[in-house]
């Protein structure tokens, strides 16, 4: 499988702050891995996140989108690339409608082409009768669908979500799941972040975990099942973020250090 996103020895030390919120992280998401990407409150999720959509400058490393090197050639990475922020960025004066031509015209998407997509993807999360109205009149979970569905508007090779489910009603983030799943079919790949451990060991293909600004674990869902006998998901990533002694954790961290998992 093609790499659709690489990183290469990230970085990231904010201005006044001797220490490193990311340091050292290398990182392959291929064409149709939807992969989780975890850790504890502050351990450098979305920093990292925002440093591969290009919100954030990082310190020292590589990161490539479909080839294309963030910082040599910007555009063409981002064209690639479609983001769910952990908050809303939206003009609040805008209609749903609005918002999303403005995303299609952005990156260039025919007017054919958007108007089925957004026809679609306003029925699939219920939001056609109010896509006339100004988003700032909208509940938590509409905007939150207003940001997939501009994330989405271009069909990006890479999807990148940050907490995409939290304020979602259940049918919803259903909905968001198989999307997410069909999107990868399709030969793309999902990067998402979450504290809901239950939907990620259901859904994912792969599993990064980062503590401490460090990537420690990077392996498949098979892999990390097949070294975590009896434990879940859940009492596995307890027991490489917080030193608990779980014995699959420990088989796990001994392989992963020997270089057997990527």
């Amino acid at each position: 499988m093609d790499d659709i996103l690489t990183i290469t020895n990230l970085s990231k030390k904010y201005k006044g702050n001797d220490k490193y919120a990311v340091q050292d992280l290398c990182l392959e998401v291929k064409a149709g891995e939807l992969v989780a990407f975890l850790g504890p409150n502050g351990a450098g999720k979305s920093t990292t996140i925002k440093c591969i959509t290009g919100a954030l400058p990082y310190s020292a490393g590589n990161i490539s989108i479909c080839g294309f090197d963030l910082h040599d050639n910007p555009i063409s990475a981002k064209k690639n690339m479609g983001y769910v922020p952990d908050n809303h960025f939206l003009y609040e004066t805008m209609t749903a409608n609005e918002y999303i031509n403005f995303m299609a015209d952005i990156y260039g998407v025919g007017l054919n082409d958007r108007k089925q997509r957004a026809e679609k993807y306003l029925s699939l999360f219920e939001l056609t009768d109010v896509a006339n109205k100004q988003v700032g009149g909208y509940s938590h979970g509409m905007k939150q669908k207003i940001c997939i569905i501009g994330a989405l508007i271009h069909e990006p090779k890479l999807w990148i979500l940050d907490e995409p489910l939290t304020g979602l009603d259940p049918k919803s983030a259903y909905n968001l799941k198989m999307l997410m799943k069909e999107h990868c079919k399709q030969g793309n790949s999902v990067l998402f972040s979450s504290h809901i451990i239950e939907v990620v060991e259901k859904l994912c293909d792969k599993v990064a975990i980062i503590d401490k600004g460090k990537l420690i674990v990077s392996g498949s869902m098979e892999e990390i099942k097949s070294s975590n006998t009896d434990n879940s998901l859940e009492e596995f990533f307890m027991s490489v973020t917080n030193g608990s002694e779980v014995d699959g954790g420990e088989k796990f961290d001994e392989r992963f250090s020997s270089g057997e998992f990527d």
